[in-house]
């Protein structure tokens, strides 16, 4: 069935057409990460049910916001993955993230949480520095790692880095929160022991000596 349109000639109008649907924007924010197979998005979006996914997912290939392929053998699974198009969309997240941050109050009691949904207002952060590198990340709650100035790759990841990353971080929730509200600068952070930076790459030398962000 063909999806409904607001029938208006503006770019805003049709680029809802293609992204405004519930739930459609937060996928994007799990592909950013790279590939995905179809449980780990459900996994990490705890809410959605899996006909509204697959339906979300299918409408974003159609888009060509998406695409689905199969991993090569021994390997026998399909994954999601953005398009050039869908990777185009970063600075839309972190425009909205920056947005919305302000609403980030005391938690809620039904306020699921995963550590990778810190990467993206951490992200714009940490490019303020003027450098590059993969930082990673650790809170209570789990583990990432961000690529700062890393083109059209993939911007994060789950989990520790694969080599050895130009910083590690080591922070918390709360932390997080005040970094994305714009209530705390990184260099503040640091200074407080708010993060525990370490590693030998240019970003932790600059977060150590203070550089703003």
């Amino acid at each position: 069935m063909p999806r409904r349109s607001y029938d208006q000639y503006c770019a805003a109008a049709r680029a809802l057409d293609a992204v405004g649907d519930r739930w459609t924007l937060l996928i994007v924010r799990e592909l950013l990460a790279g590939p995905r197979r179809y449980t780990d998005l459900h996994a990490d979006l705890p809410g959605v049910s899996t006909d509204v996914l697959a339906s979300r997912l299918k409408d974003m290939e159609r888009e060509g916001v998406a695409e689905r392929r199969r991993l090569p053998a021994p390997v026998s699974a399909y994954v999601y993955e953005l398009t050039p198009r869908g990777r185009q969309l970063l600075p839309v997240l972190q425009a909205l993230g920056e947005w919305g941050a302000s609403a980030l109050e005391e938690r809620r009691p039904t306020d699921a949480l995963r550590a990778h949904w810190f990467a993206l207002p951490l992200l714009s952060r940490l490019e303020r520095l003027g450098t590059e590198g993969v930082v990673e990340v650790r809170l209570d709650e789990g583990e990432f790692h961000v690529r700062v100035g890393g083109g059209d790759g993939d911007v994060y990841g789950e989990g520790p880095a694969a080599g050895e990353p130009d910083a590690r971080l080591v922070l918390d929730a709360r932390a997080c929160v005040a970094i994305a509200r714009g209530e705390l600068g990184l260099a503040e952070a640091v200074r407080e022991g708010r993060i525990s930076v370490s590693g030998e790459g240019a970003i932790a030398k600059a977060l150590l000596t203070g550089v703003p962000a």
